[in-house]
């Protein structure tokens, strides 16, 4: 049974930052690329951030700049530092594989940006 659980949201002013982590299954985690999606209230899920099985990142033109996707390979984590917050970078924080596996959603972490 795969299991994804995502922690580190919180309620923190623009500017901030927050660092998101996603413990994964040893399976999913070494055979997939890795990424995280985000969901505003009223809005469709979004990809944020990718890691390829080699390392590579990619990230949404919103979010280039400010975040960093990284991986712990030892304890199948990944991680999402995210910088200098936006109130409209409000949302529930996913991972998942890339691409995504809709069977995989679980619950997410909630990121509130305050103006």
């Amino acid at each position: 049974q795969v299991q994804l659980v995502e922690s580190g949201g919180g309620l923190v002013q623009a500017g901030g930052s927050l660092r998101l982590s996603c413990a994964a299954s040893g399976t999913l985690f070494s055979l997939n690329d890795m990424a995280w999606y985000r969901q505003a209230p009223g809005k469709q899920r979004e990809f944020v951030a990718r890691i390829t099985w080699d390392g590579r990142t990619i990230y949404a033109d919103s979010v280039t700049g400010r975040f960093s996707i990284s991986r712990d390979t030892s304890t199948n984590t990944v991680y999402l530092l995210v910088n200098s917050l936006k109130p409209e970078d409000t949302a529930v924080y996913y991972c998942n594989r890339y691409p995504p596996f809709d069977n995989y959603w679980a619950q997410g972490t909630q990121v509130t940006v305050s103006s």
